[in-house]
């Protein structure tokens, strides 16, 4: 079997793969969570390099994606706080969550637009890097701070990783075009970056689930549930969207597929760490809907599944 050959066939398993290594090597994972905002970087870069100035618009398709990511993840927070803050903080961040870096390669390999995706994506980025400092303040745990110093010191550590690999595609493609476009043609690196990545951030997830005391795991169970309820509520509204402006795999993909390694990390980093377990179920979640789409994709008649 040629290499080709061998790794179509195992893309539609490299999630489930990597998510079972995380698993089974969950003691020994924490020696690699150093790796996560390199591994975060490196994929926005690659997926930054992708977008063409030229090709940059920013529609009605696009703001509507975006407004549901961002005003969605205010009105469940609200909704969900009242009752348990932990179990609202958990579903907050699965929804307000920017787009996977992998979610562009994941779409194409679907069938859908991928420069949609990537115009999204960056949108998405930039979005949860300028809003994520003052939410944060406002619902995490940073009570010995001051807003503005608890919004400064968010602002440091996330607005950095995700603006940078902008920063960086834009002056390579200016300087050096020819390593830019090298870059941007290898966008399926991200997907193996995702599930590089996928195994560190579900080993931790699972090493933090086993640690826990025994009494926390109905609230721990109730934060996976509302994360499974937020994945498929995003997933589908994605597709609703979508199929109103002809392209319901980019609306369910860029609404639906998130940013877990990112997710996970801000959770632990700005509240609650119990609310990691939101993005960290959300890992099984929207990678069992991939691997299925993917494998759908795969079989005979797999355009009338995907209609």
């Amino acid at each position: 079997m040629k290499y080709t050959d061998f790794r179509q066939k195992i893309k539609p398993w490299m999630l489930p793969i990597a998510m079972l290594t995380g698993v089974l090597f969950h003691d020994s994972i924490h020696y690699l969570s150093f790796l996560s905002p390199y591994l975060i970087f490196t994929m926005l870069l690659i997926t930054f390099c992708r977008i063409r100035p030229e090709e940059f618009h920013i529609g009605r398709f696009v703001w509507i994606l975006l407004a549901i990511q961002i005003l969605g993840s205010m009105a469940v927070y609200l909704a969900i706080a009242p009752f348990n803050t932990d179990i609202a903080q958990g579903a907050f961040i699965c929804v307000f969550c920017p787009t996977a870096t992998a979610a562009p390669v994941i779409t194409a390999m679907l069938g859908g637009s991928i420069t949609l995706l990537a115009t999204y994506s960056l949108i998405s980025n930039i979005s949860v890097a300028l809003l994520a400092p003052m939410l944060f303040t406002i619902i995490g745990a940073h009570s010995d701070l001051s807003f503005f110093d608890a919004a400064i010191l968010i602002s440091r550590r996330v607005f950095p990783l995700i603006m940078t690999p902008l920063a960086v595609a834009l002056l390579m493609k200016a300087w050096t075009p020819k390593v830019h476009s090298y870059i941007a043609s290898r966008q399926s690196l991200s997907f193996y970056l995702w599930a590089a990545a996928l195994i560190i951030v579900v080993g931790n997830a699972v090493s933090f689930v086993i640690h826990e005391p025994s009494g926390r795991i109905p609230e721990m169970l109730a934060i996976a549930a509302a994360s499974l309820a937020m994945c498929v509520m995003q997933f589908g509204i994605g597709r609703l969207v979508g199929k109103k402006y002809g392209d319901k795999i980019s609306g369910a993909q860029g609404l639906g597929q998130k940013n877990t390694v990112l997710a996970i990390w801000m959770a632990l980093t700005y509240l609650n760490p119990i609310a990691s377990i939101g993005p960290a179920a959300y890992v099984a979640w929207q990678n069992t809907i991939n691997s299925l789409q993917l494998y759908f994709k795969g079989r005979p008649n797999a355009g009338a599944i995907q209609k």
